[in-house]
């Protein structure tokens, strides 16, 4: 099971709306077959163990990273190809908490004289799976906050020089949690300040993350790197009934998607973006600030994961903050998160905290 969770992994990022499932398929101690969910969703993990393993698979175990689907869609159910190919045993971690499987899946498993076993690495695989998930339950994709910051906590000089606070192995780690995300979101002023392309590079990989920028009135540079690319690179902008309509008409025209979404005093809600981006297939955003869109998806309890870059420099009071102001009194009321990871990355440290299940 933890080599179907960890096949499962290599597809997060390019799977969506679909969960990045991984399927190992084991016989008389040796593995026959094994894969995970293809680029787009399709064709799913089991499916490309199946074909590998070939007729050595009558008779053998399925280990599933998430419980077979049970719905006809683009390709027939998955736990009807198991069947069809003999597969003995199936075991998986949980259940699919899409509506239209839901416990289908292992039902049908049963009813054919499949052995189910369930409840292996769950808490792991639920973490594996959590974006989908949340999309699946709450309309929303999970979200990974990203701050590089000084050991003082500032992402930028008072004069908003950044470049580069933490080193290059840094950025380099950066881009692969880009990789690892279906899209990659900032703020209009982030936008504005630094013209980002926001693509993954110096990886090997040709898998772009969709852009996200969140601008209520659309006022962003349209000879920047994200307007000249949105042709090549999905660029989503979210935006405000108030945004201009000349500016909605510039962007489309240049090939970005455009989001409405609601405001919520004199910024977007951000559930409402989130919502958005979920009903658009969304199940895993990297949210790269800047510290004002950091702190509203803090305030309103949004972020599911942290991921810091934390430099050996510090810029003192008037550098920029990372993060925004939250507006807290009492420390009861700060968002907190669990320590799961910390590592020297270069010459700078990396540290991972998740919310608590």
């Amino acid at each position: 099971m933890a080599l179907a969770l960890s096949l499962g992994r290599r597809g997060l990022g390019m799977c969506w709306p679909n969960p990045s499932v991984g399927c190992v398929i084991v016989r008389d101690g040796r593995i026959i077959g094994r894969g995970w969910t293809g680029p787009g969703g399709r064709p799913h993990g089991e499916t490309r163990a199946l074909k590998q393993a070939g007729d050595l698979a009558r008779g053998a175990t399925a280990y599933v990273s998430l419980e077979p689907c049970a719905h006809h869609g683009a390709t027939p159910p998955c736990a009807e190809a198991l069947v069809a190919a003999g597969i003995a045993r199936v075991v998986a971690p949980l259940e699919d908490s899409d509506p239209r499987v839901a416990g289908q899946g292992f039902a049908l498993l049963r009813q054919n004289g499949v052995d189910v076993t369930t409840g292996v690495l769950a808490q792991q695989a639920a973490r594996d799976h959590a974006g989908f998930f949340l999309k699946t339950e709450q309309g929303r994709p999970l979200v990974t906050l990203k701050l590089a910051n000084s050991f003082d906590g500032r992402i930028a000089t008072a004069t908003g020089q950044s470049k580069w606070i933490t080193g290059p192995q840094a950025r380099r780690a950066v881009h692969g949690a880009r990789a690892r995300h279906d899209a990659v979101m900032i703020g209009a002023g982030t936008a504005r300040a630094d013209d980002p392309s926001l693509t993954t590079r110096d990886l090997g990989v040709r898998h772009q993350p969709v852009r996200v920028v969140v601008s209520r009135h659309l006022d962003l540079p349209l000879m920047g790197q994200l307007a000249r690319s949105a042709q090549e690179v999905p660029l989503w902008l979210c935006h405000g009934s108030g945004a201009a309509p000349e500016r909605s008409e510039a962007w489309a025209g240049l090939g970005a998607r455009l989001l409405p979404c609601a405001a919520k005093g004199l910024q977007l809600d951000a559930g409402d973006v989130l919502r958005q981006l979920g009903g658009g297939g969304l199940t895993r955003v990297l949210c790269e600030g800047g510290g004002a869109l950091a702190a509203t998806l803090l305030a309103e309890d949004l972020v599911d994961e942290l991921i810091g870059f934390t430099a050996g420099l510090a810029i003192g009071a008037e550098g920029l903050p990372a993060i925004g102001a939250l507006g807290l009194s009492r420390l009861e009321g700060a968002p907190r998160f669990e320590l799961v990871e910390t590592r020297a990355i270069g010459p700078d440290v990396m540290h991972r905290w998740i919310r608590a299940l």
